[in-house]
């Protein structure tokens, strides 16, 4: 009995200094990792400053860091940025929910229903490839200057990469899931709703990830071209380009950088890390 339990508890200190170990060698790659990118942007930071203070390039079109923060802490205290981000947030929300949803159910009818994917299908895959900012101005003729145009821009800069998503993800599934779960009773809605989304969670999550990228760069342009929206991020880039600022210009490029990597890490990599623990992909 006694050596039953010392034999026990040798192992259960083995796996204790192993998993230690483990935990070592995350932390260490991860101080590692992050040692890295520090060296990196460090070295993009020194580089820019050198060729600012070279005087290749006037202050007007190469400005220093420190101009760029400072025209960047100037927007700050003037009352203009936390609004327009504000504004530009809630735009993308809105459109990005809507491509979401119309994709999703396109993606589906595309991988399910064989006419709807062999006249739809190709017209998709067009419309993929086609720049979102070439909607504009049909979008100004058919909603006029508004929110809506900028809305559509939005949709359609990200609904096909969401549709290519989901039909891709659906079409991957093995034959034996989709007959083993209708003849459990799963038709239709519920079909979708149960079965196909879950199944093609993965590859769902990076439809959403690209679509969102490509709705956050119809947004910024259409905004930086349509004048009587209320002004977003976008249109604090169009003022520093008609005055000729471009510490102001890059000073609002550094923020529509850093939102856009906000929600990127905060947002979609954790929600990856789910489905990837989830489906064993990573360890729990």
């Amino acid at each position: 009995m006694a050596e039953s339990i010392s034999r026990i508890s040798t192992a259960a200190n083995r796996e204790q200094a192993q998993s230690e170990t483990e935990a070592g060698v995350l932390r260490r790659s991860q101080r590692r990792a992050w040692g890295g990118r520090l060296l990196f942007f460090s070295s993009l930071l020194a580089l820019w400053w050198g060729l600012a203070a070279s005087g290749v390039w006037s202050a007007s079109l190469l400005p220093s860091p420190a101009a760029v923060a400072a025209s960047l802490a100037e927007i700050g205290a003037s009352g203009l940025l936390l609004p327009a981000i504000a504004t530009s947030a809630q735009r993308m929300m809105i459109g990005y929910v809507i491509s979401l949803a119309v994709g999703t159910m396109l993606g589906l009818a595309l991988a399910q229903v064989r006419a709807v994917d062999e006249t739809l299908g190709p017209v998709v895959t067009g419309l993929q490839s086609l720049p979102s900012i070439s909607w504009l101005p049909p979008a100004l003729l058919w909603f006029g200057a508004g929110e809506a145009a900028v809305l559509f821009v939005i949709v359609m800069g990200a609904v096909w990469s969401i549709a290519q998503a989901v039909r891709s993800g659906v079409r991957s599934l093995p034959p034996l899931t989709l007959r083993a779960a209708q003849m459990l009773g799963a038709h239709g809605p519920r079909l979708w709703w149960h079965v196909l989304l879950p199944a093609t969670l993965p590859t769902f999550l990076t439809g959403m990830r690209l679509g969102w990228a490509f709705a956050w760069r119809a947004l910024m342009a259409g905004e930086l071209l349509s004048r009587s929206l209320r002004p977003g991020v976008g249109r604090l880039l169009s003022q520093g380009r008609d005055t000729q600022d471009m510490a102001m210009m890059l000073a609002v490029i550094v923020v529509i950088l850093a939102f856009g990597l906000a929600v990127d890490r905060l947002l979609f990599l954790p929600l990856e890390r789910v489905v990837a623990r989830r489906w064993g992909v990573e360890g729990a």
